[in-house]
């Protein structure tokens, strides 16, 4: 093909043309878009000191027995805002696979965290009766008044960044490693094959919702998704800091 530069006029009038034809012009990639608009929270993220202490073996074991108390309280709210957007899917199949990463999220990770913490000699109870954290407590709000109170479109792009921010993590960390055996088998979890195929599941979603959806209601999908990746940050930050409430 030749060198041409296409410019915004040249893409509207074609778009233009093909709507006067009856054609429908094709979808671009929004979940593109999204990581777009949150490349600087992410880059924080990974130079954040807990993500750092996971790949070299230095993050010292409270701190990560406390991120994984608050995971195990947050994998229970996040499960039941899946829920939500189950009921609330426009396709069976969507329902399906939101109902299925609910199970999922309460029993494989579960399970993984609880494993972990049974080698830090902390039984079940003990997280019970561990309090949510300040941070926790908000994202878990807004993960849940979302899913509740806003459309479908909105829910989802308030949950993805939980989904795809672990599976960018976990694959930048697999390329270094950790030292830590119980360090790597979180990283070994979240950069697996089959955590990537769960997380293209609600990419793909993402994309074909965002498809049926306006304008205003793509921009309120882009700023969900952007308080939620900051909320991730917020996540570490608390483990890092092993956060109380105060006063």
């Amino acid at each position: 093909m030749g060198g041409r530069i296409w410019h915004n006029e040249d893409v509207r009038a074609i778009c233009l043309a093909l709507v006067a034809m009856g054609c429908q012009a094709a979808e671009p990639d929004f979940t593109g878009e999204l990581w777009a608009g949150i490349r600087p929270i992410y880059a924080r993220t990974l130079q954040h000191a807990f993500l750092k202490g996971l790949a070299d073996g230095s993050l010292p074991r409270p701190r990560f027995q406390f991120y994984l108390i608050q995971d195990a309280h947050y994998l229970r709210a996040f499960a039941q805002a899946l829920s939500v957007l189950a009921a609330k899917a426009p396709r069976e199949e969507w329902a399906a696979t939101l109902n299925q990463h609910a199970v999922d999220a309460l029993k494989t990770e579960r399970q993984l965290h609880e494993s972990i913490l049974d080698t830090f000699g902390v039984p079940p109870a003990a997280v019970k009766q561990t309090p949510m954290a300040p941070a926790n407590y908000a994202y878990t709000n807004h993960l849940l008044a979302t899913a509740f109170q806003q459309p479908f479109a909105n829910g989802l792009a308030a949950v993805l960044p939980c989904y795809w921010i672990y599976w960018e993590v976990g694959k930048e960390l697999k390329k270094k490693g950790s030292r830590n055996p119980e360090y790597q088998r979180w990283i070994d979890t979240y950069s697996g094959e089959d955590y990537g195929k769960v997380v293209q599941q609600v990419l793909d979603m993402t994309n074909a919702e965002a498809a049926r959806q306006g304008a205003d209601s793509r921009r309120a999908m882009k700023e969900l998704f952007r308080t939620s990746a900051r909320y991730e940050y917020l996540f570490w930050d608390m483990a890092w800091h092993e956060q109380k409430w105060a006063p």
